[in-house]
């Protein structure tokens, strides 16, 4: 394989420092202020060794506020972060849960595990993690429930 995983994504909000406050609470994050100047930030919040989101704020641009249902939202529907293990992924989910970013809701798709949250700015996502129950050969449909994650 020629690719190691995701470099970044680039999201638009309209409230950069509630943005951070969610990433850094939840998984630990960090971040630069890469520019700044009237009416603009680019912030990069990095979400692993060299993952990163590169999050732009413009005066007067309200992107961030159109939501739609999944599969309605253009060429980039979703982003899915992969947690460092299934003890970060467990502390992720308790996060989530705790903030009501998520209900807590696990779906066992065979090899991965996922949990889908909302950010601050209603961006729709998931942390995945590599099944540690996984059946060699089992792929699971959406919404089936991981057997170690009983209801919230």
């Amino acid at each position: 394989m020629l690719l190691g995983g995701i470099n970044h994504v680039a999201i638009l909000t309209g409230d950069t420092d509630r943005l951070l406050e969610f990433y850094e609470s939840v998984f630990d994050a960090t971040h630069d202020v890469a520019q700044e100047e009237d009416g603009f930030k680019l912030t990069i919040i990095w979400i692993g060794p060299t993952a990163e989101l590169n999050v732009f704020q413009f005066d007067g641009n309200d992107e961030h506020l159109r939501q739609t249902p999944m599969f309605g939202r253009g060429r980039l529907d979703h982003l899915a972060l992969e947690a460092a293990s299934i003890e970060a992924f467990e502390e992720i989910r308790r996060r989530m849960i705790e903030r009501g970013a998520s209900d807590g809701f696990v779906t066992d798709f065979g090899k991965v595990l996922s949990l889908f949250f909302r950010d601050p700015d209603g961006l729709e996502a998931e942390v995945c993690v590599q099944n540690p129950d996984a059946v060699p050969g089992v792929f699971n449909p959406p919404g089936t429930p991981a057997q170690r994650y009983h209801a919230v």
